[in-house]
């Protein structure tokens, strides 16, 4: 499951390593079967765009859209549990399916961050990720119609995330409300993910895709 990897380095904080990558990645995911072409075709101008512009207006770009907009963190649990300890938990649970697994995490990160949580994917069997990514199914949706209003191309990855789940039913063009991002938990929260999958053994032109 490759793909789940490069979603999970387009959606990651830009770096130079990204910046550097894109271009390949964009080749990638134009000539993966796994997706429609209309939806490869955005990934790579997306990847384009990452690799073509100055890198700090990316940065701070990003950081305005993901680390300053509540309602599109890419934390998981932040959309169920806002602040309660149901939260840590769910930390603990989500922890212990990526270690049972092989996934080792690196000082600092949260295992509810959507890119390691797509890292993740990559390393599991197809049925497995297919489970996972049906259990995260109303939060990508949300997420992807919400990015969608806000005119960001960003959508696409979590566009691609919900096609590789037939049963995801997103809708394009239905977009969920936004949210003040000073108001209460309960007036953003989504619908709680459940994490049921068991633990198992151990370059193309900018923005098209011929």
């Amino acid at each position: 499951m490759r793909i789940f990897k490069l979603l999970s380095l387009l959606l990651g904080y830009p770096d130079e390593a990204l910046q550097e990558a894109a271009p390949e990645i964009a080749g990638i995911l134009c000539n993966d079967p796994a997706l429609p072409n209309e939806i490869s075709a955005r990934l790579a101008a997306l990847a384009m765009r990452i690799a073509s512009n100055d890198l700090l207006d990316t940065q701070e770009a990003y950081v305005a859209l993901f680390d300053q907009t509540r309602s599109l963190s890419l934390y998981l649990f932040e959309h169920v549990h806002g602040e309660s300890r149901d939260r840590g938990q769910a930390m603990v649970d989500l922890r212990t399916l990526y270690e049972a697994n092989g996934l080792e995490m690196e000082p600092g990160e949260l295992p509810d961050y959507l890119p390691l949580f797509l890292e993740f994917l990559s390393i599991i069997t197809s049925d497995e990720a297919g489970i996972l990514v049906a259990d995260i199914q109303p939060l990508a949706v949300s997420l992807a119609q919400r990015l969608t209003k806000r005119r960001s191309d960003y959508a696409a990855v979590l566009d691609a995330v919900l096609a590789l789940a037939p049963a995801a039913g997103h809708t394009a063009g239905s977009v969920a409300p936004e949210v003040d991002p000073a108001g209460h938990d309960h007036a953003w929260a989504e619908e709680p993910v459940l994490f049921t999958a068991a633990p198992v053994p151990v370059a193309a032109p900018a923005g098209e895709c011929s």
